[in-house]
């Protein structure tokens, strides 16, 4: 990641207030054995969510940028540390559901005193570097607001009683036909990709350069969970044709037959979301979710498309409002892309809120390039020509991952609106479906 930031100290400080707010916000519908889960390796719980954001900045602002700081606790050193070898040594990451001590009071503790410190260091006109490392951890900790949902989400569909983490406010009406897919026709050509400008942006966005694009075709939408359900019922998951040898290998060994929150016990499928279970009658327009790169490569054979680039998928989003069915709209779930929605839903500012352009476009298709899910590309997450991570321990956050992993554009309904942009780039294995990740197709 780069820590550049051009930005005063007080919109930073409003930055970091207005992050570590929203971080508590989400644990609001969470009770202390909520937080304790951790339901599959992947996973974290909420709790040690809560403590590792704070250990991100104890660790990399305070300890570096104020003279004598004492940890909060000095095994907390160790405890809360991810995955920096360079920084510490760290526990095993399956087994963080087995702290029960410390306990949550501690944590929350521990949060308000790295808050106290961080504000007294804002206080005392700190230099540019202090101020790019705290737009790093509020980076950071948006990165991990998303995960404790995705987590939770996790957490409450391996709860027999499948609790909802926010219930409907009212059912869903069941939904009619989707749109017929459309497909955008894009010149491609000499383009640049990669973030410009100053301001704040990951290591693994950089440099910016060019690439050639032949032209191409972009889907209008994203895939929707009945057109998904399609691919089910034509026997997708049983048709090795359609599959990479490795995605095909993963059908066998795990037995998927469905995006992993889909369930049948009941005889007709239903989709487990944020706000529960939900009957596929009433879903069938909404984007599909929960599902692995081998699953969007194969629906995309099936359906005689492809999967875009990730350089495919930046031509289209670069320039266009920074809006969508994110974090701040409240949704919690994918959403359907018609066009009533696209313009009551998502191209109205959320509660008030403010649009962020990244330049001064009208509002247009492709819809979707922004929220609900996170899109599959048929891109492998490697550097950038010239590439180089951040100095020291920090260079582990993205640079030691670029081997056996995809690239994902376009944030999710959990993704905070602040925390995206058309450069941004995701990534993980190609197995992963515990992520809200989903389908756009190319041709």
């Amino acid at each position: 990641m780069s820590a550049q930031t051009n930005a005063p100290s007080t919109t930073v400080a409003e930055r970091f207030r207005e992050v570590r707010r929203r971080t508590m916000a989400l644990c609001e519908p969470l009770t202390p054995e909520d937080m304790m889960v951790q339901s599959c390796p992947e996973a974290s719980p909420a709790k040690w969510h809560l403590a590792h954001t704070a250990w991100f900045f104890e660790s990399f602002v305070l300890r570096e940028f104020v003279p004598g700081y004492q940890p909060f606790h000095p095994d907390f050193v160790w405890l809360f540390n991810s995955y920096y070898q360079t920084f510490a040594a760290f526990p095993e990451k399956r087994l963080r559901s087995s702290f029960s001590r410390p306990g949550l009071e501690e944590i929350l503790r521990f949060r308000a005193h790295v808050d106290e410190a961080v504000e007294q260091l804002l206080d005392q006109s700190p230099e540019p570097e202090v101020l790019k490392r705290i737009e790093l951890g509020a980076n950071h900790e948006e990165q991990h607001q998303e995960l404790l949902l995705t987590d939770i989400l996790h957490a409450f569909f391996t709860n027999p009683l499948r609790p909802a983490y926010r219930k409907l406010e009212a059912p869903l009406r069941a939904a009619g036909s989707a749109a017929p897919l459309q497909f955008l026709r894009f010149e491609g050509g000499l383009l640049e990709a990669g973030h410009a400008g100053e301001t704040f942006c990951f290591d693994n966005e950089l440099p910016r350069h060019r690439v050639w694009l032949e032209p191409y075709g972009l889907a209008e939408r994203l895939v929707t969970c009945g057109e998904y359900a399609e691919f089910i019922e034509d026997g997708g998951y049983r048709r090795p044709e359609l599959w990479l040898s490795d995605g095909w290998n993963a059908v066998q060994a795990h037995g998927w037959n469905a995006p992993l929150y889909w369930s049948s016990g009941s005889g007709e499928w239903t989709v487990f979301t944020l706000r529960g279970e939900i009957p596929l009658t009433q879903m069938k327009n909404a984007s599909v979710s929960q599902v692995s790169f081998y699953e969007a490569e194969a629906y995309a054979r099936w359906a005689g498309y492809r999967l875009p680039t990730e350089f495919e998928w930046e031509a289209a989003a670069e320039g266009r409002l920074i809006t969508g069915n994110l974090l701040d709209s409240g949704t919690l779930m994918t959403m359907p892309a018609s066009e009533l929605v696209e313009q009551e839903v998502l191209r109205k500012p959320p509660r008030g809120k403010v649009l962020v352009p990244e330049a001064p476009v009208p509002f247009q298709r492709p819809w979707q390039l922004f929220g609900d899910c996170w899109q599959w590309t048929a891109s492998a997450y490697l550097g950038y020509p010239g590439f180089r991570p951040l100095p020291g321990s920090l260079g582990e956050y993205n640079g030691k991952f670029m081997s056996g992993q995809m690239v994902l554009r376009g944030g999710s309904c959990i993704t905070p609106t602040a925390h995206i942009r058309s450069s941004y780039r995701n990534f993980f294995a190609p197995d992963i479906r515990w992520q809200f990740s989903g389908i756009r197709l190319a041709s």
